[in-house]
Protein backbone atom coordinates (compact mmCIF):
# COMPACT_ATOMS: atom_id res chain seq x y z
CA UNK A 1 0.00 0.00 0.00
CA UNK A 2 3.03 2.56 0.77
CA UNK A 3 4.51 1.50 -2.38
CA UNK A 4 0.90 2.35 -4.14
CA UNK A 5 0.38 5.48 -2.46
CA UNK A 6 4.04 6.84 -3.09
CA UNK A 7 3.45 5.60 -7.16
CA UNK A 8 0.31 7.96 -6.89
CA UNK A 9 2.12 10.56 -4.70
CA UNK A 10 4.83 10.88 -7.57
CA UNK A 11 2.57 11.04 -10.03
CA UNK A 12 0.94 14.14 -8.58
CA UNK A 13 3.54 15.84 -8.47
CA UNK A 14 4.92 15.24 -11.85
CA UNK A 15 1.47 16.68 -13.25
CA UNK A 16 1.63 19.24 -10.61
CA UNK A 17 4.84 20.12 -12.53
CA UNK A 18 4.13 20.26 -15.89
CA UNK A 19 0.74 21.85 -15.30
CA UNK A 20 2.99 24.91 -14.10
CA UNK A 21 4.97 24.77 -16.90
CA UNK A 22 1.98 24.60 -19.34
CA UNK A 23 0.45 27.59 -16.83
CA UNK A 24 3.66 29.68 -17.82
CA UNK A 25 3.18 29.01 -22.02
CA UNK A 26 0.09 30.00 -21.49
CA UNK A 27 0.51 33.21 -20.04
CA UNK A 28 3.41 34.04 -22.45
CA UNK A 29 1.87 33.26 -25.37
CA UNK A 30 -1.05 35.61 -24.57
CA UNK A 31 1.19 38.33 -23.23
CA UNK A 32 -0.45 37.78 -19.82
CA UNK A 33 1.33 40.31 -17.33
CA UNK A 34 3.69 39.04 -14.87
CA UNK A 35 1.36 39.99 -11.76
CA UNK A 36 -1.34 38.41 -13.08
CA UNK A 37 0.09 34.87 -13.16
CA UNK A 38 0.01 34.58 -9.05
CA UNK A 39 -2.71 35.53 -8.31
CA UNK A 40 -3.96 34.49 -11.59
CA UNK A 41 -7.68 36.78 -11.92
CA UNK A 42 -10.76 34.59 -13.20
CA UNK A 43 -10.40 35.51 -16.77
CA UNK A 44 -7.00 34.29 -17.21
CA UNK A 45 -8.15 31.01 -14.93
CA UNK A 46 -11.11 30.54 -16.96
CA UNK A 47 -9.37 31.39 -20.90
CA UNK A 48 -7.37 28.61 -19.42
CA UNK A 49 -9.15 25.79 -19.20
CA UNK A 50 -7.64 22.89 -21.28
CA UNK A 51 -8.09 20.02 -18.74
CA UNK A 52 -9.34 19.85 -15.12
CA UNK A 53 -6.52 18.60 -13.80
CA UNK A 54 -4.31 21.49 -15.03
CA UNK A 55 -6.67 24.28 -13.61
CA UNK A 56 -6.64 22.38 -9.90
CA UNK A 57 -2.95 22.08 -10.18
CA UNK A 58 -2.70 25.77 -10.55
CA UNK A 59 -4.92 26.15 -7.58
CA UNK A 60 -2.82 23.75 -5.54
CA UNK A 61 0.40 26.42 -6.44
CA UNK A 62 -1.87 29.23 -5.53
CA UNK A 63 -2.44 27.69 -2.25
CA UNK A 64 0.65 26.45 -1.58
CA UNK A 65 2.35 29.77 -1.68
CA UNK A 66 -0.05 31.53 0.27
CA UNK A 67 -1.78 33.36 -2.48
CA UNK A 68 -5.41 33.79 -2.89
CA UNK A 69 -7.14 31.73 -4.93
CA UNK A 70 -10.06 33.97 -6.25
CA UNK A 71 -11.96 32.14 -8.70
CA UNK A 72 -15.34 31.52 -7.89
CA UNK A 73 -15.95 27.60 -7.75
CA UNK A 74 -19.31 27.37 -9.50
CA UNK A 75 -18.25 29.35 -12.04
CA UNK A 76 -15.06 27.36 -12.66
CA UNK A 77 -17.56 24.04 -12.44
CA UNK A 78 -19.70 26.02 -14.87
CA UNK A 79 -16.98 26.53 -17.52
CA UNK A 80 -15.63 23.05 -17.12
CA UNK A 81 -18.34 21.66 -17.85
CA UNK A 82 -19.37 24.21 -20.70
CA UNK A 83 -15.58 23.44 -22.22
CA UNK A 84 -16.11 19.66 -22.79
CA UNK A 85 -20.34 20.30 -23.70
CA UNK A 86 -19.43 22.51 -26.41
CA UNK A 87 -16.40 21.73 -27.91
CA UNK A 88 -16.66 20.24 -30.80
CA UNK A 89 -15.55 17.25 -32.16
CA UNK A 90 -12.62 18.96 -34.51
CA UNK A 91 -11.91 21.12 -31.65
CA UNK A 92 -11.04 18.50 -29.52
CA UNK A 93 -8.59 16.86 -32.35
CA UNK A 94 -6.88 20.60 -33.28
CA UNK A 95 -3.90 20.08 -31.86
CA UNK A 96 -0.97 17.98 -33.81
CA UNK A 97 -0.56 14.75 -31.32
CA UNK A 98 3.25 13.85 -31.56
CA UNK A 99 4.20 10.83 -33.10
CA UNK A 100 5.30 8.23 -30.83
CA UNK A 101 7.62 4.46 -31.38
CA UNK A 102 4.50 3.04 -30.17
CA UNK A 103 1.92 4.87 -32.82
CA UNK A 104 4.73 3.85 -35.85
CA UNK A 105 4.37 0.16 -34.31
CA UNK A 106 0.57 0.32 -34.82
CA UNK A 107 0.69 1.88 -38.24
CA UNK A 108 3.04 -0.67 -38.94
CA UNK A 109 1.30 -3.02 -38.01
CA UNK A 110 -1.47 -2.36 -40.73
CA UNK A 111 1.20 -2.08 -43.31
CA UNK A 112 2.16 -4.48 -46.10
CA UNK A 113 5.86 -5.25 -45.95
CA UNK A 114 5.42 -6.71 -49.76
CA UNK A 115 3.61 -3.70 -51.24
CA UNK A 116 5.71 -1.08 -52.64
CA UNK A 117 3.54 1.78 -51.52
CA UNK A 118 3.52 0.77 -47.76
CA UNK A 119 7.38 -0.10 -47.58
CA UNK A 120 8.23 3.16 -49.12
CA UNK A 121 5.61 4.88 -46.34
CA UNK A 122 6.93 3.30 -43.53
CA UNK A 123 10.77 3.97 -44.41
CA UNK A 124 10.01 7.49 -45.01
CA UNK A 125 7.65 8.10 -41.89
CA UNK A 126 10.86 6.06 -39.25
CA UNK A 127 13.51 8.21 -41.53
CA UNK A 128 11.68 11.07 -40.97
CA UNK A 129 11.07 10.58 -37.20
CA UNK A 130 14.50 9.73 -36.33
CA UNK A 131 16.18 12.26 -38.35
CA UNK A 132 14.13 14.91 -36.72
CA UNK A 133 13.60 15.85 -40.27
CA UNK A 134 10.38 17.83 -41.81
CA UNK A 135 8.41 15.79 -43.84
CA UNK A 136 8.82 17.70 -46.68
CA UNK A 137 12.62 17.48 -47.04
CA UNK A 138 11.63 13.60 -47.31
CA UNK A 139 9.02 13.95 -49.97
CA UNK A 140 8.08 15.89 -53.42
CA UNK A 141 5.55 17.63 -54.14
CA UNK A 142 4.00 16.15 -57.14
CA UNK A 143 4.88 12.91 -58.96
CA UNK A 144 6.63 15.22 -61.81
CA UNK A 145 8.29 17.43 -59.26
CA UNK A 146 11.65 15.21 -58.42
CA UNK A 147 14.98 17.08 -58.53
CA UNK A 148 17.76 15.40 -57.78
CA UNK A 149 19.86 18.34 -56.86
CA UNK A 150 16.75 19.39 -54.18
CA UNK A 151 15.67 16.31 -52.96
CA UNK A 152 17.16 13.40 -51.55
CA UNK A 153 18.27 10.49 -53.67
CA UNK A 154 19.47 6.74 -52.79
CA UNK A 155 23.00 7.49 -53.70
CA UNK A 156 23.06 10.76 -51.14
CA UNK A 157 22.40 7.98 -48.13
CA UNK A 158 25.15 5.29 -46.91
CA UNK A 159 23.98 2.88 -44.08
CA UNK A 160 25.02 -0.02 -41.70
CA UNK A 161 23.35 -3.19 -40.39
CA UNK A 162 24.62 -2.92 -37.30
CA UNK A 163 21.54 -2.47 -34.48
CA UNK A 164 18.82 -3.22 -36.63
CA UNK A 165 16.98 -5.08 -33.63
CA UNK A 166 14.22 -2.18 -33.25
CA UNK A 167 11.04 -2.45 -35.40
CA UNK A 168 11.07 1.37 -35.96
CA UNK A 169 14.40 1.25 -36.90
CA UNK A 170 14.63 2.92 -40.11
CA UNK A 171 17.76 0.70 -40.80
CA UNK A 172 15.24 -2.24 -41.05
CA UNK A 173 13.12 -0.44 -42.87
CA UNK A 174 15.47 1.03 -45.39
CA UNK A 175 16.57 -2.96 -45.95
CA UNK A 176 13.50 -3.88 -46.60
CA UNK A 177 12.39 -1.01 -48.93
CA UNK A 178 15.71 -1.42 -50.88
CA UNK A 179 14.56 -5.06 -51.66
CA UNK A 180 11.17 -4.05 -52.54
CA UNK A 181 11.53 -1.28 -54.16
CA UNK A 182 15.37 -0.82 -55.23
CA UNK A 183 15.55 2.70 -57.06
CA UNK A 184 18.31 3.72 -58.24
CA UNK A 185 20.90 5.47 -56.99
CA UNK A 186 19.71 9.06 -58.88
CA UNK A 187 16.46 8.47 -58.20
CA UNK A 188 14.31 9.93 -55.28
CA UNK A 189 15.57 7.92 -51.65
CA UNK A 190 11.91 6.87 -51.34
CA UNK A 191 10.83 6.06 -54.72
CA UNK A 192 8.29 3.06 -54.77
CA UNK A 193 6.78 0.52 -57.86
CA UNK A 194 3.35 2.31 -58.98
CA UNK A 195 1.96 0.25 -61.74
CA UNK A 196 2.70 2.59 -64.19
CA UNK A 197 6.62 2.88 -63.45
CA UNK A 198 8.86 3.88 -60.78
CA UNK A 199 6.98 7.18 -58.85
CA UNK A 200 9.18 9.50 -56.03
CA UNK A 201 7.01 9.07 -52.66
CA UNK A 202 4.90 12.68 -52.95
CA UNK A 203 3.57 13.81 -49.50
CA UNK A 204 0.02 14.16 -50.31
CA UNK A 205 0.58 10.23 -51.65
CA UNK A 206 2.47 9.98 -48.11
CA UNK A 207 -0.26 11.70 -45.91
CA UNK A 208 -2.99 9.57 -48.16
CA UNK A 209 -2.17 6.44 -47.12
CA UNK A 210 -1.22 7.24 -43.68
CA UNK A 211 -4.26 9.36 -42.77
CA UNK A 212 -6.48 6.48 -44.12
CA UNK A 213 -4.61 3.69 -41.33
CA UNK A 214 -5.21 6.29 -39.13
CA UNK A 215 -9.20 6.96 -39.49
CA UNK A 216 -9.83 3.11 -39.74
CA UNK A 217 -8.31 2.65 -36.28
CA UNK A 218 -9.31 5.50 -34.64
CA UNK A 219 -5.86 6.80 -33.80
CA UNK A 220 -5.14 10.45 -32.28
CA UNK A 221 -4.71 13.43 -34.85
CA UNK A 222 -1.47 12.48 -36.43
CA UNK A 223 -0.38 14.65 -38.74
CA UNK A 224 2.79 15.31 -41.22
CA UNK A 225 4.73 17.67 -38.45
CA UNK A 226 3.67 15.33 -35.34
CA UNK A 227 6.92 13.11 -36.65
CA UNK A 228 9.45 16.31 -35.83
CA UNK A 229 7.63 16.84 -32.36
CA UNK A 230 7.07 12.90 -31.99
CA UNK A 231 10.93 12.16 -32.87
CA UNK A 232 11.97 15.32 -30.88
CA UNK A 233 9.99 13.84 -27.49
CA UNK A 234 11.60 10.36 -27.97
CA UNK A 235 14.95 11.93 -27.64
CA UNK A 236 13.77 13.87 -24.66
CA UNK A 237 12.46 10.33 -23.30
CA UNK A 238 15.38 8.83 -23.49
CA UNK A 239 17.59 11.06 -21.78
CA UNK A 240 19.48 12.60 -24.57
CA UNK A 241 21.15 15.89 -23.74
CA UNK A 242 19.60 19.05 -25.67
CA UNK A 243 22.88 19.72 -27.58
CA UNK A 244 22.56 16.58 -29.10
CA UNK A 245 18.97 16.95 -29.99
CA UNK A 246 19.94 20.55 -31.53
CA UNK A 247 22.71 19.04 -33.04
CA UNK A 248 20.39 16.40 -34.83
CA UNK A 249 17.20 18.53 -35.82
CA UNK A 250 19.92 21.22 -37.19
CA UNK A 251 18.39 23.79 -34.93
CA UNK A 252 20.28 26.66 -33.94
CA UNK A 253 20.09 27.74 -30.24
CA UNK A 254 17.43 30.38 -30.41
CA UNK A 255 15.55 28.29 -33.08
CA UNK A 256 15.73 25.01 -30.87
CA UNK A 257 14.89 26.89 -27.59
CA UNK A 258 11.88 28.71 -29.50
CA UNK A 259 10.58 25.05 -31.27
CA UNK A 260 10.52 23.70 -27.94
CA UNK A 261 8.54 26.24 -26.48
CA UNK A 262 6.30 26.50 -29.59
CA UNK A 263 5.44 22.83 -29.05
CA UNK A 264 5.26 22.63 -24.82
CA UNK A 265 2.01 22.75 -24.37
CA UNK A 266 1.68 19.58 -26.26
CA UNK A 267 4.99 17.68 -25.11
CA UNK A 268 4.27 18.72 -21.48
CA UNK A 269 1.88 15.75 -20.42
CA UNK A 270 3.55 13.33 -22.27
CA UNK A 271 6.93 14.41 -20.07
CA UNK A 272 5.21 14.63 -16.45
CA UNK A 273 6.41 10.91 -15.64
CA UNK A 274 9.75 11.62 -16.78
CA UNK A 275 12.91 12.91 -15.31
CA UNK A 276 13.17 14.49 -18.49
CA UNK A 277 10.96 17.38 -17.51
CA UNK A 278 12.49 19.00 -14.81
CA UNK A 279 15.54 20.22 -17.27
CA UNK A 280 12.85 20.49 -20.25
CA UNK A 281 11.04 22.85 -17.95
CA UNK A 282 13.83 25.00 -17.30
CA UNK A 283 14.84 25.22 -21.18
CA UNK A 284 11.57 25.88 -22.24
CA UNK A 285 10.36 28.44 -18.98
CA UNK A 286 9.49 31.58 -20.18
CA UNK A 287 11.90 34.31 -19.43
CA UNK A 288 10.69 36.37 -15.98
CA UNK A 289 9.94 39.82 -17.29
Amino acid sequence: MDKDLERVMSGMRECYRASLLVFHIFCDIRIVPEEQHCPADTLTVLAFITSSNYVYAICAWHILHGQTWGVDQDQLKAALDGAITLASRSSKQAKCAPFTAKHILDIQSHLDSSLPLDVAVLTCMTSTFYSLSHLREFTVRTITGFDGSQHVKRSDMTMDTEDCNDHTNPKMALINHFAVNDPAPNEHLFAWHHPNGMRPLTCTTFLKRMGEIIRQNNMPNLKGHGLRIGGTLEYLLRGIPFDVIKSMGRWSSDAFTGYLHQHAMIMAPYLQESPALESFTCYTMPPIH
